[in-house]
């Protein structure tokens, strides 16, 4: 059979043949070829297309196995062109006849693409979702013969979770064609997984243990299934013996997937508390609305991608771009007016720096409700942090995470040379260690103050605009991370960049491998016994801070 493409493409290369002349060649073409191809490749005929498209249910999906059966190995676009005219709703019957109708209402015969006239009678085709999944799990049988090696992949990716006995025979031949040692060797498996549901036990006994070569999580579900409905005492073992293997196997990917949700975690945590080192370390200042700030920088980012969507929305996946200054900024000016107005003020004075700065918190946190209400806000991902790369059958690393984790590794190092390379960073360490004498050589003091506090509270915004990537913008965004981060600066020890460091990625593994064995809410108490004990032992936390101080 001539498809239409074909058809096409050769009428495209005889432009200048006579239009009779052409139909007798075409015609001559498709009758070498179908010679050619009888024993090799499956054509859809019209009995079958009307089957597939009337009936009910048992008996459409019985006509579709068996023309899907049929199918040789070489590709049919016919059949697999028609079952997705059939998924998009587009095909109408009568009692003799399919044909397909496209939005403008014109209708061709649904085999051989010929123009035609819909008959008064015919209806249109109305397929319920089992037999929509039936008909995509045979556009991936198809695709098994494709000779796009990434389109095999994808079907046979789909037909892992789908494939049953009816299908056995085309997964043989799908496996005596294919080329690709490592999708013949999935495809085994795939055969080996429908064989497992047979009644003969030694075709299950045979099947339970080419299954303990597999490495995907829907091997080790079935083998799971399998082992509960199994009464053959020797399958039984054999089922056994392969989901420990496969179990084994994927094991590895458990464990790799919790170390790099950890330091996820504690890229977060890190950037949270690199600005609260600053603030708190550094100067001193128990700043309760430090995560209010980094509110401020999340909502800047909410700010900045729906300006780019409005105004410059073919650029709108480069809004990040502009969102990492913007929250920075943002956050930065309204600390340098918190410090200026209230904070200068309290220097010295814990107890009410806290509560000054809790109150703070409170009415930023209502500013954010009145101005944006109080329901959280859409932060949408741009294209290229959308998705993730599949490390291991059972581990992906999403994209969003790892920028997060080199952002974070990005800011720490501008920090890092910030206060050690420059001179705002000597004044800083200057004003930290001997704030009199750093007066009395000439510093500045209430100016250096502003700047470390405005520097603090706009990496604290660009915590913020890291975060609106992997969670919900609201109100109360920053009472999720506010304790943690100051338990990283006690643990890294204050005033300390590398015990920061140390103190979020520790507590971020840590954190999640206490969460698998016990919980969110226990892990957190025994993270807090712990940074307790420890401080109890060793109450300059990790690293000490080096220097003399004149000051108490």
């Amino acid at each position: 059979m001539t498809t239409r493409p074909t058809a096409m493409a050769l009428r495209a290369l005889l432009p200048s043949m006579p239009g009779r002349r052409w139909q007798r060649l075409l015609q001559a073409l498709a009758g070498a070829a179908l010679m050619v191809c009888a024993g090799a490749a499956f054509a859809l005929t019209p009995e079958q297309a009307l089957r597939i498209a009337q009936g009910d249910s048992d008996a459409r999906i019985a006509a579709l196995n068996e023309a899907v059966a049929s199918h040789g190995t070489a590709p049919d676009p016919a059949l697999e062109a028609y079952l997705k005219t059939l998924l998009a709703d587009e095909v109408h019957v009568n009692a003799t006849r399919a044909y397909v109708v496209d939005a403008d209402g014109k209708a061709v015969d649904a085999v051989t693409g010929a123009a035609a006239t819909l008959p008064d009678d015919a209806q249109s085709v109305i397929n319920n979702n089992r037999l929509r999944r039936e008909m995509q799990i045979a556009i991936a049988s198809l695709r098994l013969f494709s000779p796009n090696i990434e389109s095999r992949r994808k079907a046979v990716a789909e037909l892992e979770d789908e494939a049953d006995e009816g299908r056995l025979g085309l997964i043989e031949r799908a496996i005596a064609h294919e080329t690709d040692p490592g999708l013949k060797a999935r495809l085994a498996l795939l055969k080996a997984a429908v064989l497992i549901s047979s009644k003969d036990a030694g075709k299950r006994l045979a099947a339970a243990k080419l299954l303990a070569d597999g490495d995907q999580p829907a091997t080790q579900s079935l083998l799971i299934d399998k082992l509960a409905a199994e009464k053959d005492p020797a399958v039984h073992a054999a089922i056994a013996a392969s989901l420990a293997r496969v179990q084994s196997r994927l094991a590895w990917g458990d464990r790799l997937g919790l170390l790099f949700t950890g330091a996820s975690l504690g890229s977060i945590l890190l950037l949270v508390a690199l600005g609260l080192a600053i603030t708190y370390g550094l100067m001193g200042v128990i700043n309760m609305a430090h995560g209010e700030l980094m509110m401020i920088g999340a909502y800047a980012t909410y700010v900045v991608q729906n300006q780019f969507r409005h105004w410059l929305p073919g650029a709108f996946d480069w809004y990040m771009l502009a969102a990492v200054p913007a929250s920075f900024l943002a956050s930065a000016l309204v600390g340098a007016a918190l410090e200026r107005s209230v904070i200068r003020w309290l220097y010295g004075r814990p107890l009410e720096t806290l509560l000054a700065t809790w109150g703070i918190s409170l009415i930023l946190m209502q500013t954010v409700r009145t101005i944006f209400g109080a329901q959280n806000v859409a932060v949408e991902n741009p294209h290229w942090l959308s998705g993730g790369v599949q490390v291991l059958p059972n581990l992906t690393l999403p994209y969003n995470r790892i920028a997060i984790l080199a952002f974070a590794a990005l800011v720490l190092l501008g920090v890092a040379l910030l206060i050690g390379r420059t001179r705002l960073g000597l004044f800083v360490r200057g004003v930290t260690q001997n704030r009199r004498m750093a007066s009395c050589v000439g510093v500045d003091t209430a100016r250096i103050d502003t700047y470390a506090f405005a520097l603090g509270a706009g990496i604290a915004g660009l915590a913020g605009c890291a975060l609106s990537q992997v969670t919900n913008v609201g109100p109360d965004l920053g009472q999720s991370y506010i304790v943690d981060s100051f338990m990283v600066v006690v643990l890294g020890g204050v005033g300390q960049l590398a015990g920061t460091v140390y103190a979020g990625l520790g507590l971020g593994v840590l954190n999640k491998l206490l969460e698998g064995w016990s919980g969110a809410v226990l892990a957190k108490i025994m993270v807090l016994v712990f940074i307790v004990i420890f401080i109890q032992k060793r109450p300059q936390g990790i690293f000490a801070l080096k220097g003399r101080s004149a000051e108490p």
